[in-house]
């Protein structure tokens, strides 16, 4: 019997009969952004120390730059590896337990934090080790492709592996008695756990696409051989802009990314090189700033100095002459801040956002109060940015004017948004979130772009409420907007999260997630069903591949011939048993699109494929058939949210358009196959 008639076989018994418990409850939509909005998330915490045999490994996280970093400890001494540029964490442990810190390792020259070599070197006079190939400028220990670092009874053992940068590094790590037996290895930013480090960060110095290719060549000519039973610790986890799709698991082995880390699944060079490339998230642009001070040294900081304090200026307000940042949280920022300052709140990644939103060398001022002022200017000093400070006390007895914002409640803006003169929404988070939950017809313009985008989008006298998920950016989106001349500017307040806790409708792969129901008076009984992929319309599929090419995953389940007779734009060929059996299927963020003929094989798949990830899995509706039919014969047809998506509570009225946007115009079809395939 033919194998793919098997299979489907299989699949659609497997499918029909594997009933599982799915909870409908509220949940949490809570992402690497806004789950880094607490205390903690602002100082390095501890992960865990991981024993082996002679030493030991403590690694540290910093949750707003998403950084891990590392005190190898054997024999009374430490190596820190990668450290940020606030060091008492380090140095506290050491004196804690009477260790001496015998060097610093840098794996590479960092982008996204100014490292706290130099810092740790001042404190405890130990030396630097960094790549022979680096071009540092300070005083350090070259390292070459089989060096190696001594620490107490544990052996450091350097590989040169170039890829995410020129000089990358990693450190083998082993006992010294048995060193050919390593238990794990450092690999700095160019092996993340379900990930690889991004090549285009060179500035122009190196091309991506001749990093990318040395990154091939370091993964399947050196990491690749490794065992398999090797713990890895990256020097970042998810939330990071150092690479794609990161794993929020702190740690892993070599044999388990093998399988699972779609990136290193890549066989051919080039087809390495194409994942690597695609679908990078914007660089902020401090990040060449970055590397520049961590390869010249950054200077020593005084970590205990009293922010400077800003005069009260009707200057102040002037977007030509300097930046604003009011650190308070959005509420206090709505109720009243200095015109044309910008919302970056100290209880969220302020270190990130404004390396991103204030241009390098720009005159910076902090607005806020005392305490909320001297956490920012310490923690702008890991990013390599300085600021003067003013309160919003000394703005108001001057004086001097203060603009309002709006927060608007979830209820309000729904109401508003059924009305015939609704506002314009604009949801400021990123592509791949927008399509995986929305609040309805909205407008996505990413929160980096947003300055540039919204002068052409946007109209300055329409009224616009800006959304993401907790509040943090769209507050900060209402700034950026002022500072372009929009007057009638709001914020949903609580954000998506919000929005979901009031129980209102949303669309997307998500929205039953997400999905909110009140407490019954009893505990009920879990329903059990089978959880479905997404069905994803032919007009909807379109706009994507039109709009947003680089947010998602298309892969097309057809045997070889059909495929090569016809496929759609961006779309790779895959076997259906390995699409079923690959781990690489089941890791990453951004969406996983399955194509058939008929839609019926990918359907049976993507339902078994859901059952096993949290990836968000979607199907063509109908297949290729369809999308044949519907878009290149007929134009693009509307999407409507399929039945169920929305909670039952509130039912947006039938004469709200559908989520999702226009349809897009149509284009020039691909030429016709010469004849019907009979694939799946």
């Amino acid at each position: 019997m033919n194998k793919r008639l098997i299979v489907a076989i299989f699949i659609c018994f497997a499918f029909i009969l594997a009933p599982i418990w799915h909870s409908t409850s509220g949940a949490s939509i809570k992402d690497t952004e806004s789950a880094t909005h607490g205390d903690e998330a602002a100082s390095y915490q501890i992960v865990k120390t991981y024993q082996y045999p002679g030493y030991r490994l403590v690694q540290f996280t910093l949750g707003v730059l998403s950084h891990y970093s590392y005190m190898l400890i054997s024999g009374g001494q430490a190596l820190v590896v990668d450290p940020g540029r606030d060091v008492f964490a380090y140095l506290d442990l050491a004196k804690k337990e009477k260790l001496k810190i015998m060097g610093v390792f840098l794996t590479h020259n960092h982008a996204d934090f100014v490292a706290g070599h130099l810092e740790l070197a001042k404190a405890v006079g130990c030396p630097i080790y960094a790549s022979a190939k680096s071009g540092d400028q300070f005083p350090h220990k070259s390292l070459k492709e089989g060096s190696k670092i001594e620490v107490g009874d544990a052996l450091v053992k350097i590989l040169e592996t170039p890829g995410h940068t020129p000089d990358g590094l990693c450190g083998l790590v082993a006992p010294k008695k048995q060193p050919d037996k390593p238990n794990l290895i450092l690999t700095g930013d160019v092996l993340f756990i379900g990930s690889v480090g991004r090549p285009d960060l060179m500035g122009g110095t190196a091309s991506a696409a001749s990093l990318a290719s040395q990154s091939y060549e370091t993964w399947t000519q050196k990491l690749s051989k490794l065992p398999d039973n090797l713990s890895i610790f990256p020097a970042h986890g998810a939330g990071s802009l150092c690479g794609a799709h990161l794993s929020d698991e702190p740690t892993s082995t070599l044999g388990v990314q093998k399988v699972a880390n779609p990136y290193v699944k890549h066989k051919t060079r080039g087809e390495y090189i194409a994942a690597v490339l695609e679908g990078l998230p914007d660089a902020p642009q401090y990040f060449k700033h970055n590397a520049a001070l961590n390869k010249k040294g950054p200077e020593l900081v005084n970590w205990q100095a009293v922010p400077a304090q800003k005069k009260p200026d009707r200057s102040l307000t002037n977007p030509s002459r300097l930046y604003v940042v009011d650190v308070r949280d959005a509420k206090k920022y709505a109720v009243g801040h200095i015109p044309n300052s910008v919302n970056i709140a100290v209880r969220g990644r302020l270190e990130t956002w404004v390396g991103t939103m204030v241009p390098w060398g720009t005159k910076l001022v902090l607005c806020g109060e005392p305490k909320e002022l001297k956490e920012a200017v310490y923690r702008l000093h890991r990013v390599g940015y300085r600021a003067e400070a003013i309160t919003p006390g000394a703005w108001k007895k001057a004086g001097l004017p203060l603009v309002k914002s709006e927060l608007i409640t979830p209820r309000d803006l729904y109401s508003q948004m059924q009305k015939q003169n609704s506002p314009v929404v604009v949801d400021v988070r990123l592509p791949n979130e927008w399509m995986g939950l929305r609040i309805g017809t909205v407008v996505n313009l990413p929160l980096n772009r947003l300055a540039e985008l919204a002068p052409a989008k946007l109209d300055p006298d329409q009224r616009v409420v800006t959304v993401c998920n907790s509040a943090f950016r769209s507050s900060l989106a209402v700034g950026l907007l002022e500072r372009l001349n929009f007057k009638k500017v709001a914020s949903l307040d609580g954000g998506s999260e919000a929005w979901i806790a009031a129980g209102l409708p949303t669309f997307g792969h998500e929205s039953k997630k997400t999905a909110h129901s009140p407490a019954p008076a009893a505990a009920p009984v879990p329903n059990r069903d089978i959880k479905l992929p997404e069905r994803l319309s032919p007009a909807a599929l379109k706009r994507l591949i039109l709009d947003l090419p680089n947010s998602f995953e298309m892969v097309d389940i057809r045997p070889p011939a059909a495929f090569a007779d016809y496929h759609l734009p961006g779309s790779r060929n895959a076997d259906i048993v390995d699409v079923m059996k690959s781990p690489a299927y089941l890791a990453g963020s951004i969406p996983l699109i399955l194509v058939d003929r008929d839609g019926s094989l990918a359907m049976a798949v993507g339902g078994i494929l859901t059952q096993k990830t949290a990836r968000p899995i979607k199907v063509l509706h109908g297949g290729l058939d369809a999308y044949w039919t519907e878009t290149e014969l007929k134009g693009a047809v509307r999407e409507t949210p399929i039945s169920g998506a929305a909670p039952a509570k509130v039912q947006p009225p039938p004469s709200a358009p559908a989520p999702g946007g226009p349809p897009a115009a149509p284009t020039p079809a691909p030429a016709p196959p010469k004849k019907k395939s009979a694939g799946c």
